[in-house]
């Protein structure tokens, strides 16, 4: 099977689910694969703890020195004029950072960074930030979205996405905590050599156990659409016409999230974590009683911060930064929020049934059996949970009514009815959000306004 191989700007693309080696041909794979030392890549890492879905598009060339990766490419970011859902008032606009490191430039690299910047006289003006290598110890190197295999072991095949792939393994004991790092790969014919085979990069995942604490003290993992082992076009690399940088004090090493996150997850890198945690401490006088619960605050700032950076990637039109909760867990800032009550008549209507017409109610009632109920959502880290009940509601009621279940946006919600007295993330009640729905002749589906983010979409 000859395989397929698509023209893309100029990139060669391969087709990861088709024309595979057979499965005689990957078991006589005795080393770890190395995969090509040019090569264009597009994903999306994912970090559950903290919640983070970051899609990316990956350039690098060793051979040149030159990497490149762009952050949250194509997320678009809606505004609108009013506070009705007719999608014609909506406005896109599409937020993306790129970053750069090129190893050869200067005399220790250069690190850049192009991102939307909004001040009080410009907005979404994109600017140029850079950063250079200081010292030998502390230079620019190419940062690649694929980890180096070395001391990687088969372990096996595996099922990924429908296709079968080859598992490799490594496993690092760090004092008490076990780090399992495992790629799952496939292989394609060189189209130059049909007698050799390349290694299609399909998933990457880290897994950490702590066993003082008996928990995973971190897990994330990179999930690969395509990839091209083709050497990207050197334009790739230059910054656009007319574009100046304005130097970022401090050395490259201090600006990890900014310049270079990605060095993170391929490295097992954490010098800047440690030293973001120790800045926190000594900023807001934080003591921990022993190790184990300093260890265990550790972990939680580690993906507060993740969550922080990974936002601030995304284009929206504000920041976040670390405050001192950054060490709180998620239950612990549930207790710190509470629950909001707002007192006085809600608009809702008498109950309407009597205690002897309650005895007619059958012991129980599942809903599910008769197609009535959407699937179990995931609000997030999103405060949102009275949008997941007023649109259950309104679908348990439509499908009553008309025999069909549709799916309506709790997105909407968050987003526009705060003149209605509801605060998006931070909380809302359900008789809000009816009134805004008659004020505003309903709701829209979730097909019309799209998926639910786990964030308000700012409106102005």
């Amino acid at each position: 099977m000859k395989p397929t191989v698509l023209l893309i700007a100029g990139f060669a693309l391969i087709a990861i689910g088709e024309g595979a080696v057979t499965h005689e041909t990957v078991a006589k794979v005795k080393e770890a694969p190395a995969f090509s030392s040019q090569y264009s890549a597009k994903g999306t890492l994912y970090i559950p703890y903290a919640e983070i879905r970051e899609p990316f598009m990956a350039w690098y060339d060793e051979e040149a020195g030159n990497s490149r990766i762009d952050y949250y490419g194509g997320i678009i970011i809606l505004s609108k004029s009013t506070l009705a859902f007719n999608l014609h008032d909506l406005t896109v606009f599409a937020g993306v950072v790129k970053t750069y490191q090129l190893s050869k430039e200067g005399p220790a690299g250069v690190s850049r960074k192009l991102a939307p910047v909004t001040t009080e006289t410009q907005l979404n003006q994109e600017m140029c930030l850079e950063v250079e290598g200081d010292s030998e110890s502390n230079k620019v190197d190419t940062q690649s979205i694929l980890p180096d295999l070395t001391g990687f072991e088969c372990i096996g095949e595996d099922m990924v996405s429908g296709h079968t792939t080859e598992k490799w393994r490594l496993v690092v004991t760090n004092g008490d905590k076990v780090n399992k790092y495992t790629m799952w790969i496939r292989y394609k014919k060189n189209p130059q050599d049909p007698t050799k085979s390349i290694a299609l990069p399909i998933r990457y995942e880290m897994r950490g156990f702590n066993s003082l604490l008996g928990s995973h003290y971190d897990h994330y993992y990179l999930e690969y659409d395509w990839y091209s082992y083709e050497a990207p076009a050197a334009s790739v690399f230059q910054l656009p016409e007319n574009m100046t940088c304005t130097s970022f004090p401090g050395p490259g090493d201090k600006h990890i999230y900014t310049f270079n996150p990605m060095r993170e997850f391929m490295q097992n890198y954490e010098t800047h974590v440690n030293d973001a945690f120790e800045q926190f401490k000594q900023t807001h006088n934080k003591q921990y009683q022993d190790p184990s619960e300093h260890g265990k605050r550790k972990d939680i700032f580690r993906q507060n911060l993740r969550y922080i950076h990974s936002t601030n990637r995304a284009g929206l039109p504000y920041k976040l930064a670390v405050n001192h909760m950054a060490d709180k867990s998620e239950l612990e800032m549930k207790a710190f929020r509470g629950r909001q009550y707002s007192e006085g008549y809600n608009g809702g209507s008498a109950f309407p049934y009597d205690t002897p017409e309650m005895h007619k109610v059958p012991d129980s009632m599942d809903w599910r059996i008769f197609g009535a109920v959407t699937p179990v959502k995931d609000q997030s880290v999103c405060g949102s949970c009275w949008s997941f009940g007023t649109t259950g509601a309104i679908e348990g009621a439509y499908f009553v009514k008309y025999g069909h279940l549709i799916r309506v946006s709790q997105q909407a919600l968050i987003d526009c009815s705060w003149g209605y007295g509801n605060n998006g993330c931070d909380g809302g009640e359900d008789f809000r959000s009816y009134n805004w729905m008659m004020k505003h002749g309903g709701i829209p589906t979730e097909e019309e306004y799209g998926p639910y983010l786990g964030q308000v979409i700012i409106l102005f």
